[in-house]
């Protein structure tokens, strides 16, 4: 299953357990996570009042990474999810981006603890979309500088990078969706254009335009062949100034960058959901033949007051039941759908 979740769940995991243990705790942790996403998590017996956790994560863009270290307003940032419990160490440790000194004394007890420390597992995502969520804050600015109208390439996930294209008044985010399976494509393909026709709908027309395409729109022109060569086509959304007013800001940045994941999830589920339809399918059609079959045994079992019929099927039936299962694994997806 897909996680959402902009809080890493293990790294929240130990350091509620660092939180909450009665006596200090000697750790050296290692964590690993999809993306290339590195935590060291360090505590020691010997200054029980701080827990140091260093980051490594790959970057939406390499502008984001100054030649210091990373940029002004990420450190802001990261400031501020919690600036009373959370202290950055400069410079980082080697090899991370980030390192950050925790004291747990001054994180409130009580239900508030949950909620300061899951904003500290959420560091990581903070240092990635900080360079998208400047650019979205800056929708409405009037300054045109050199690459304006120039596609940004950004990688929040491994193989999956997307664009955003900065626009009079608006930014686009473009995302070229790329599938292994061709079942994945006719489906990912009806849920954009159900997307689509959902969109230019009165009730959501406060929601982002939403574009499917199957070829590159204008504004990628001039990119990589291989930033450009998919099997789903791309799907743009237009991002305005109402869609980043105030805490529209942190869920359309966030929409966007997990985008991906939730179509993976909607082809997910949508696969299963064809699967157990076939499924249900092809046992009626055994239970239909059995009952129906003039060659198949009735067996009546009578238990007490409970009275089982069951049916054994004849070979006939058998090999018929075989070919309806031979058959409807043939069946298009598409005609499944329908």
């Amino acid at each position: 299953m897909a996680c959402f979740e902009r809080a890493s769940p293990a790294l929240k995991d130990i350091l509620l357990r660092i939180y909450r243990a009665e006596k200090p705790v000697e750790i050296d942790h290692h964590l690993y996570e999809f993306g290339s996403v590195q935590y060291h998590i360090q505590s020691s017996a010997s200054d029980p009042h701080h827990t140091y956790l260093s980051i490594s994560t790959p970057l939406l863009s390499q502008g984001s990474l100054l030649s210091h270290g990373l940029s002004q307003y990420t450190i802001e940032m990261v400031k501020g999810v919690n600036a009373d419990a959370v202290d950055i160490v400069e410079p980082a440790k080697v090899g991370y981006q980030l390192t950050l000194r925790l004291n747990f004394d001054k994180i409130p007890r009580g239900k508030d603890s949950v909620k300061v420390i899951t904003q500290i597992s959420a560091a990581q995502a903070v240092i990635l979309s900080s360079q998208l969520k400047e650019m979205l804050q800056n929708v409405n600015s009037q300054v045109s500088f050199q690459g304006m109208h120039k596609p940004i390439k950004l990688v929040y996930h491994p193989r999956e990078p997307f664009f955003v294209i900065r626009q009079p008044q608006k930014i686009l985010a473009v995302f070229p969706m790329r599938f292994k399976e061709n079942s994945d494509v006719i489906i990912a393909t009806a849920f954009f254009q159900e997307l689509m026709d959902v969109g230019s709908s009165k009730e959501w027309a406060k929601a982002p335009p939403c574009i499917w395409s199957p070829i590159p729109p204008p504004e990628l022109r001039g990119e990589l062949f291989e930033d450009l060569s998919t099997n789903g086509g791309f799907i743009s959304f237009e991002i305005s100034s109402r869609h980043v007013e105030g805490k529209r800001l942190d869920k359309t940045l966030w929409s966007l960058l997990n985008f991906y994941a939730y179509v993976k999830y909607h082809v997910k589920c949508t696969r299963g959901f064809i699967q157990r339809r076939m499924r249900k399918r092809l046992e009626s059609l055994v239970q239909c033949q059995s009952s129906n079959c003039p060659n198949s045994q009735k067996i009546i079992r009578a238990d007490k007051k409970v009275t089982v019929i069951v049916y054994v099927t004849c070979r006939y039936c058998k090999r018929q039941a075989q070919r309806q299962k031979n058959h409807l694994q043939k069946i298009k997806i598409q005609d499944v759908i329908i």
